[in-house]
């Protein structure tokens, strides 16, 4: 079963079991989202990746520049621990971890959450990659993938449980669209997906070619 498939399997199951209206109301505000044109204006191929010092669920400060001197970098963007969609993508990407690495990239995931969350996020999925905190989501923002949700879907994240201005530590609700980069160790992007259809993502096999393109290229 792809990753789609799954993804595709919780939203028909969700729509099923939602309080009434929730179903609706997320399916508008995403597809607001995509009609902004925002992700067509994030940054993609080709483009400089911007420099970033996060710290991991161990406040561990990480350092771009020193992953890219190991190799190229896998980079996830998902809005959270709270996510069922980000949490079966991390999963699929937890399939294909060891695989990365020999390919000889390193795999990161970035949250705007906080390093409790992470260790939840990392125990929960049983991760073997690190999760950053994006404080504020300024690192996300740099990408052009951060953006605000519209107040009318607010109370259906909250009838959820969901915080974000708690959960962030920042008083904002904002969110980075899901995304997946590829940067090369000069620090341009080589592959990049946003995705302002949170439903739906990247299957983890698309980073091979790219990846083994990168190798060959090192080694020629």
């Amino acid at each position: 079963m792809t990753l789609q498939d799954k993804l595709d399997g919780f939203k028909a199951q969700f729509k099923t079991m939602a309080p009434e209206g929730a179903f609706d109301t997320f399916a508008r505000s995403t597809q607001e989202l995509i009609d902004s044109g925002q992700a067509e204006r994030a940054l993609k191929a080709g483009d400089t990746a911007p420099d970033f010092v996060l710290t991991d669920a161990d406040r561990n400060e990480v350092a771009l520049k020193d992953l890219l001197a190991k190799g190229p970098v896998v980079l996830t963007f998902y809005r959270g621990v709270w996510c069922p969609y980000c949490n079966i993508e991390l999963q699929a990407l937890e399939e294909v971890s060891a695989d990365i690495r020999e390919k000889g990239a390193t795999l990161v995931a970035i949250s705007m959450q906080g390093a409790a969350d992470s260790r939840k996020s990392q125990k929960d999925n049983n991760l073997s990659f690190p999760i950053l905190t994006d404080q504020n989501g300024e690192l996300a923002a740099k990408f052009g993938i951060r953006w605000s949700l519209q107040d009318y879907v607010i109370p259906f994240h909250q009838g959820f449980g969901v915080e974000l201005p708690r959960t962030h530590s920042d008083g904002q609700w904002n969110l980075p669209m899901p995304a997946r980069y590829v940067i090369d160790t000069d620090g341009t992007i080589a592959y990049a997906e946003v995705n302002p259809d949170y439903t739906r993502r990247p299957e983890p096999a698309d980073l091979f070619p790219v990846l083994d393109n990168l190798a060959a290229s090192a080694a020629a």
